[in-house]
C-alpha cells in the first residue's frame, strides 16, 4: 500500500516541534508526508534582535520571513509536499492572549481576515481540495483545546475535522475532486508520565524557570494527555538530529540554547525523539508491548 500521511498545523514550527521526528521517519520509509499550514505565523514573537523589525507592531514583515524558516526546516525534515491553506497569506495568524488559568485564548481586538475568524466551510473548503488531491490515509492534528488554547490551533482542529467530513461526501463540490475518505485522524499528544519525568530532571538539574510554576507531582496544564488516553507512540530517536536542525531553522520563534535544550541534549531521543497521539477516528490497529500502536497506519494493510 502507497501510505500518505497529511499534517495540519496552525503556524510554521508547530509542525516541528510537535511531529518533527514522526514527519521525518515516515519520509525516511518512503510515505508521502504533506503538511498543510494555515496562517504565516505574522503575529509570533521575534527572538532574533537584528529581525525585531519584522514584527507584527513594526514592520508587519514577519510572515514572509517565516514562510522561507519553514521551507529550511521542511528540507531538514525531507518533507517536500508543504502547503499554505488556500495559498500563502490567505488566512492571518489571529495572535493569542494569556488567560489567568495558564492557557492562551483569543484577544478581544482579533482582527478581520484572521484565521480564527475565518468562515469554517470555506476554509474547510480549502483544505477538502488538498485532501482529495493527495488523498492521505492518516491526518494529523490538534485537539479541541488546540494543545494549550490557542485560537489558531483550535481552528486547525475545527477546519481539519470538517474537511475530513465533507471530503468523503461525494454530493459536496465535486469540483474538488472525487470523494476521499481519511481512514485514521489523530491529535497530537504529549504523555504524563513523560511530562513528569522531564520536569523531574529539569528541578534537579536546578531549573526552576523551565515550565515555572509546573510541580512534577501537581496538576498539569491540559496538552498533557493521561497515559491511558494515548492510543500510538512514534519512536523517531534516529531522528532526533533532523528535528533538531528543523526547530533552528525556525530561528525567530525557537531558541535551542538555555537549560532545558541542553538537558534534554542529554536525553534527546527521549525528549525530542518519541511523538504520541490519540485516534480520533479510525479502527487502532495492533499494539505494541506497551499497548500502543507504534505505526500510525497500523490496521489499514
Amino acid at each position: 500500500m502507497e501510505q500518505r500521511m497529511l499534517l495540519v498545523h496552525a503556524h510554521p514550527d508547530d509542525e516541528t516541534i510537535n511531529q518533527g521526528a514522526t514527519m521525518a521517519k515516515y519520509v525516511a520509509r518512503g510515505t508521502q508526508v504533506t503538511l498543510v499550514t494555515c496562517t504565516l505565523g505574522e503575529e509570533g514573537e521575534v527572538l532574533v534582535p537584528e529581525l525585531e523589525h519584522l514584527a507584527a507592531d513594526r514592520d508587519d514583515a514577519l510572515g514572509a520571513h517565516r514562510i522561507t524558516e519553514l521551507a529550511q526546516a521542511m528540507k531538514e525534515l525531507g518533507v517536500t509536499d508543504h502547503r499554505f491553506l488556500g495559498g500563502a497569506g490567505k488566512y492571518r495568524d489571529s495572535g493569542m492572549v494569556w488567560h489567568e488559568e495558564g492557557h492562551a485564548v483569543a484577544g478581544d481586538d482579533v482582527r478581520e481576515g484572521t484565521f480564527w475568524r475565518a468562515d469554517l466551510t470555506e476554509a474547510a473548503a480549502d483544505l477538502v481540495e488538498v485532501i482529495r488531491e493527495v488523498r492521505p490515509q492518516v491526518m494529523v492534528t490538534y485537539d479541541e483545546f488546540g494543545g494549550y488554547g490557542h485560537p489558531d490551533h483550535i481552528q486547525a482542529h475545527r477546519v481539519a475535522t470538517y474537511a475530513a467530513s465533507l471530503a468523503a461526501a461525494r454530493s459536496f463540490r465535486p469540483d474538488l475532486g472525487p470523494a476521499w475518505d481519511v481512514a485514521k485522524i489523530y491529535w497530537g499528544a504529549m504523555s504524563e508520565s513523560r511530562m513528569r519525568d522531564g520536569l523531574r530532571r529539569l528541578r534537579e538539574s536546578g531549573d526552576t524557570t523551565t515550565f515555572e510554576g509546573m510541580d512534577p507531582e501537581g496538576p498539569l496544564p491540559h496538552f498533557v494527555t493521561s497515559d491511558e488516553l494515548l492510543d500510538a507512540v512514534v519512536e523517531g530517536g534516529e531522528f532526533v538530529e533532523a528535528k533538531m536542525a528543523a526547530m533552528r531553522a525556525h530561528a525567530t520563534q525557537i531558541t535551542v540554547d538555555g537549560p532545558f535544550f541542553a538537558l534534554s541534549n542529554n536525553v534527546g531521543n527521549e525528549v525530542w525523539g518519541v511523538e504520541f497521539f490519540r485516534l480520533a477516528k479510525g479502527v487502532r490497529g495492533p499494539v505494541g508491548p506497551h499497548g500502543l500502536e507504534t505505526d500510525l497506519f497500523a490496521g489499514l494493510g
